[in-house]
């Protein structure tokens, strides 16, 4: 067992991104998988406890630290790693691009596995630069979007940092084991940590910058992007607030319907499954909100398997992609007869992410929304269920239009080998924990003593198969408008154009107000000089004169400053006078 703690895993995943752009395609991406891989039974048999306890920056941190949240956060960020990492390979992904998607899941797994804050805001913060350069590195497009992405990121991890800072002030130690979450009873510092942390989770009015981002690099990034930002936010939430808080509950189910909503208007593939990462990240947060055992279980369930499908849904539309170069559904149709395999796999991860009897989606939502009833929590629990409603909508509008009507025009062909054995593999993940509910049950936190929860009663089954019903009524009425839907735009509609001008204003504002006090400077500086050089001239300007002689001829110009010994005591005098009686009277 010491052997499985003697490195910190991250290590692995990083040194394995700084290898990769030095060797072989193959080999790289070989070495990849094996350091993402060897992740999983590092989380998995690793002894729960303290390792790596060190100083950093004077300040006692710990390095990997496993207890039952870490170790399933280990668990299937070191899985789904290797998976995409042999998709990246499948895909073409270049040697560069794939380092730096390791980077990005090495300064994840360095922060789910942090025991204090001051190592998780470090790996935070790193996550947030290895992922703008992996968006970056796929140029075009992507680098605008980056940089708003980078921007956002760069708000969010402030606050978590000026939170963080606060509540060491508060604690006098930066290590979990020092507090329970962030300090408790400070509103000003549970703000700035919820609303940091929300950025990452996509907060409604702080997400603009997923759906924006995550459909514009290489298909195969796009497959890491969304797994690690949003999950490693959760946890984070979770880290924050153990013990729930009742707004990130009602927060979390307003983003399960406002994602769910946004994603049915779509017609940009990648875009619409990106508004879904904010729905169903909703689900979770709400679970951390609720706070109880059961909820907080059935979140980190949902993390688990929302990493599962959403990297599978993914995977089926890069593969559309990267077959047809086409991303919108506007162009695409009739995929399932030509690209079975494909079509098999999305279909089991979009019954796995409506939360179908049967998948896995099914088990962790279920988990949230009877937690939601069971607590009295009736507005969180409409907007649960409202947005499954949404999630099966939308899910049969991307089937319908990628691979059931229409016919694509060219040829075309299903995923290439590697392709498959990486969608497959996961696919079968998402129905056999959605079969066999106690196989995910058993590395959830929480359940030392098991859950008093029943995955599959009458009452939950029929709750799944009504919400799908509700979705096909819906998609049935709703068909023929949403065709006519453009574009939608966004909340990023507002900020963006506003960030611009505003910032624009605020510079032209400042190089004008510069340049002006910068002429009146200068100008003052050169009437002076020239009023001392020229005090005849001088006098005579501000006497208003301009005639040189008077009435009879007598010349009036140059005057004469010259006084007499008389004048000039008499003005000393005076000038002295009025000086010893300003120091009387101060």
């Amino acid at each position: 067992m010491d052997a499985l703690t003697a490195v910190p895993p991250f290590v692995y995943v990083l040194v394995a991104a700084l290898l990769l752009p030095f060797v072989p395609r193959r080999v790289g991406h070989g070495l990849g998988v094996v350091a993402t891989a060897v992740v999983v039974p590092i989380a998995f048999f690793a002894p729960e406890g303290v390792y790596w306890a060190v100083q950093l920056f004077g300040f006692d941190v710990v390095l990997f630290n496993i207890d039952a949240f870490s170790r399933l956060m280990g668990i299937i960020f070191g899985f789904i790693g290797a998976i995409a990492v042999l998709y990246s390979y499948a895909s073409d992904a270049s040697n560069k691009q794939t380092a730096y998607a390791l980077s990005y899941a090495g300064t994840s797994i360095g922060a789910v596995f942090a025991g204090d804050w001051l190592t998780l805001v470090f790996f935070w913060e790193l996550m947030a630069v290895t992922s703008t350069l992996l968006v970056w590195d796929y140029g075009g497009k992507a680098v605008r979007a980056g940089f708003r992405y980078a921007v956002l990121h760069g708000i969010g991890g402030s606050l978590v940092l000026a939170a963080i800072v606060w509540h060491y002030a508060e604690v006098g130690s930066f290590l979990f084991s020092a507090s329970t979450g962030i300090v408790a009873g400070t509103p000003a510092i549970l703000a700035l940590a919820a609303i940091g942390i929300g950025v990452n989770v996509g907060f409604v009015g702080l997400h603009a910058w997923l759906p924006d981002t995550y459909p514009r690099p290489h298909v195969a990034a796009s497959v890491f992007l969304c797994v690690y930002t949003t999950k490693t936010g959760v946890y984070a939430m979770y880290r924050a607030f153990p013990e729930g808080h009742l707004w990130l509950a009602y927060m979390g189910a307003a983003m399960a319907v406002f994602g769910a909503t946004m994603a049915v208007l779509q017609k940009d593939m990648r875009r619409l499954l990106s508004y879904h990462i904010q729905s169903q990240v909703g689900y979770m947060v709400a679970g951390v909100g609720i706070g109880t055992t059961l909820a907080t279980a059935g979140a980190f369930g949902h993390v688990f398997n929302h990493i599962l499908y959403k990297s599978l849904l993914f995977m089926t539309v890069g593969v559309i992609i990267y077959r047809t170069g086409e991303e919108s559904l506007k162009y695409v149709g009739g995929l399932g007869r030509k690209m079975p395999v494909t079509a098999a796999a999305f279909v089991i991860a979009a019954l796995s992410i409506a939360g179908f009897p049967g998948f896995n989606g099914f088990v962790s939502k279920g988990m949230i929304i009877a937690e939601a009833h069971y607590k009295h929590l009736d507005l969180v629990w409409y907007l649960l269920l409202a947005g499954g409603v949404g999630t099966f909508l939308s899910f049969i509008k991307l089937g319908y239009y990628a691979f059931y009507e229409g016919s694509y025009d060219g040829p075309v062909r299903d995923a290439n080998r590697l392709q498959m054995v990486g969608m497959v593999s996961v696919a079968v993940l998402c129905v056999v924990y959605g079969l066999f509910p106690d196989a995910l049950f058993a590395i959830l936190p929480g359940n030392e003593g098991g859950f008093d929860y029943t995955t599959y009663t009458v009452g939950h089954v029929q709750e799944g198969l009504i919400l799908a019903v509700l979705g096909v009524v819906g998609f049935a009425l709703l068909k023929k408008p949403l065709d006519r839907i453009g574009r939608v735009p966004d909340i990023d509609a507002i900020y963006n154009p506003l960030a611009f001008y505003g910032t624009r204003g605020l510079v032209r504002g400042v190089t004008e107000t510069y340049a002006a006090v910068d002429r009146a400077t200068v100008a003052t500086a050169s009437g002076v000089t020239w009023t001392v050089s020229h005090p005849e001239e001088a006098l005579r300007r501000a006497s208003g004169r301009t005639d040189a002689v008077d009435d009879d001829g007598t010349p009036t110009w140059p005057v004469s400053l010259r006084a007499g010994i008389g004048t000039s005591i008499l003005l000393l005098t005076a000038v002295a006078t009025v000086g010893i009686a300003l120091l009387v009277v101060a």
